[in-house]
């Protein structure tokens, strides 16, 4: 009984949790099930999380099936280590879409509401950053200003990468992990795409025909193609930041370690 009562509880605070996470159109309660599914991978992470000894990593999600245009996970976010009341806890620090609309902010989080946002799968992946910028980024992930230095809440899923009219949730956090390994810190969208450019990060590509580029900008306010160069987009390759492509170039530009999986 004192069992099923707890995941009463648990429920309901993940219902709460979703509306003030920005995504009140969202109806259906989840199940039981996706609740426990859901805490057991929070805690499961929290414990590699730990036995890393890093204070601030790149946390991502598998939060829809992007297997057809080959990427096997969908959203990044920041995950630092917070002692500011004692106990040690991990938030997430990330932007999100707001209910499907045009608009996106960012949201701190704990590691259970992070997952409890009805993943297609329940694994994640993580990388340690460097001590250098780990300890750059610290301070910034902290700060409720300096960590929206860089927000663009004009939203689109399939934002371009070398552009600013629009960003997306993975690019927010590339662009000012950027803005955080320069010396001074970059302060302009613009010069964090040129930084990253210019140390070879290599954006998704993702292929889409005529028939789903205009099926997606009639009935999706939260995708728009008219950021993208008019030759890649006729051509139907579409390049923007996905999670793949960011875990592959860290290590490879020297500033993380290999990717971890975390499984229930």
């Amino acid at each position: 009984m004192k069992t099923a009562k707890l995941w009463l509880a648990l429920l309901l605070c993940a219902t709460l949790n979703a509306a003030i996470a920005g995504r009140p159109c969202e109806d259906a309660a989840q199940t039981t099930a996706q609740v426990e599914r859901g805490m057991n991978l929070a805690q499961a992470t929290a414990v590699q999380l730990d036995a890393t000894g890093a204070t601030v990593l790149i946390l991502a999600r598998a939060g829809q099936d992007l297997s057809k245009y080959g990427l096997n996970w969908s959203h990044l976010g920041f995950v630092y280590r917070d002692d500011s009341e004692g106990q040690p806890v991990w938030r997430v620090l990330h932007k999100l879409n707001v209910c499907g609309t045009a608009r996106g902010d960012l949201f701190r989080q704990g590691l259970g509401e992070f997952f409890l946002d009805r993943p297609q799968r329940y694994d994640a992946t993580f990388v340690v950053l460097k001590p250098a910028l780990q300890a750059a980024l610290l301070p910034l992930l902290r700060d409720n200003v300096r960590s929206r230095a860089l927000h663009e809440p004009q939203y689109n899923m399939l934002a371009y990468p070398w552009a600013t009219t629009y960003q997306q949730s993975n690019q927010w956090v590339l662009e000012t992990l950027a803005s955080a390994s320069a010396d001074p810190p970059l302060t302009r969208r613009a010069e964090a795409q040129a930084w990253l450019k210019a140390r070879g990060y290599l954006p998704g590509d993702i292929r889409l025909s005529t028939a789903e580029r205009l099926g997606a900008r009639l009935t999706r306010a939260n995708i728009a193609f008219d950021d993208h160069p008019m030759g890649q987009r006729l051509a139907g390759h579409i390049e923007t930041t996905t999670v793949d492509s960011v875990l592959a170039w860290l290590p490879r530009a020297g500033l993380s370690e290999d990717a971890v999986i975390v499984r229930q």
